[in-house]
């Protein structure tokens, strides 16, 4: 399903986007239910929608998708009270409906869409590894010369993506992701919280280290500033407070 623009001020054909949140899942440090992140969907469909694009949401499975409970606004923790532009998403029902009954990506046209944006969460961590479909729709993007953009934990799928050659698609590519000081610093929470034992981590792998490992050139702009890179047409965001300069990058990508 996908929201149309009718204030489009162009009678050009609009730009496409996909957007890829997580399916729900539990997270087997803690047996917490984890998801997407909130911010990480509605920042970029906001940016993208404020252009005229057109916009359809994904996930890996298909079905109804839940966002990890820090990102929401209602949550009763207040992590994410200042968040407005998900508010407003989540308080509009043709908005909210997009994650009832997201279709699943095997489902994803690559023809149809301009670009791939994959959103993050928590539960890519204990998911993209399987997500094979995801995968593949990833690698097609990319190769078929389109923008193929990931932030966040959304950022873990480079771990696994791989090229139609068998090389990892993040092979010596500059990107950046949820980065090893902001995976401390969420440790050194669930430890203050006793969620934890001290010296064990929430995420079952880190993304900096992997992707290091893989020969790509990890980059970051320090704890929990807005960061995105592109490398050709590989965009990626460093974390929940990318979403708007993913989105900018990918608009930039596109032509505007």
């Amino acid at each position: 399903m996908s929201i149309k623009n009718p204030n489009r001020v162009s009678d050009a054909k609009p730009r496409r986007i996909a957007i890829v949140i997580a399916n729900p899942g539990v997270s087997t440090t803690t047996g917490w239910p984890v998801g997407f992140w909130w911010s990480e969907l509605t920042h970029p469909y906001f940016a993208f929608t404020e252009r005229g694009y057109e916009v359809e949401v994904f996930s890996p499975e298909g079905g109804r998708c839940e966002g990890d409970a820090l990102s929401d606004p209602r949550d009763p923790s207040g992590y994410s009270a200042s968040d407005l532009v998900s508010m407003g998403f989540i308080s509009t029902p043709a908005l909210a409906a997009l994650v009832e009954d997201a279709p699943a990506v095997e489902a994803i046209d690559v023809s149809h869409f301009d670009a791939i944006v994959v959103a993050g969460g928590q539960a890519p961590m204990f998911a993209y590894e399987h997500a094979e479909h995801l995968h593949r729709v990833f690698v097609e993007f990319y190769e078929a010369g389109k923008v193929a953009a990931c932030l966040c934990h959304g950022v873990a799928l480079l771990n696994f993506a791989r090229l139609s050659n068998g090389e990892l698609l993040v092979k010596g590519k500059t990107v950046t992701g949820f980065a090893n000081v902001e995976e401390d610093f969420a440790d050194d929470a669930v430890w203050a919280m006793n969620a934890l034992p001290r010296g064990s981590h929430l995420m079952p792998w880190r993304i900096e280290d992997a992707l290091k490992a893989q020969g790509a050139n990890f980059i970051q702009a320090g704890l929990w500033k807005s960061f995105a890179v592109r490398d050709g047409n590989l965009i990626t965001g460093q974390q929940n407070f990318s979403g708007a300069e993913t989105a900018r990058l990918v608009i930039d990508a596109l032509g505007g």
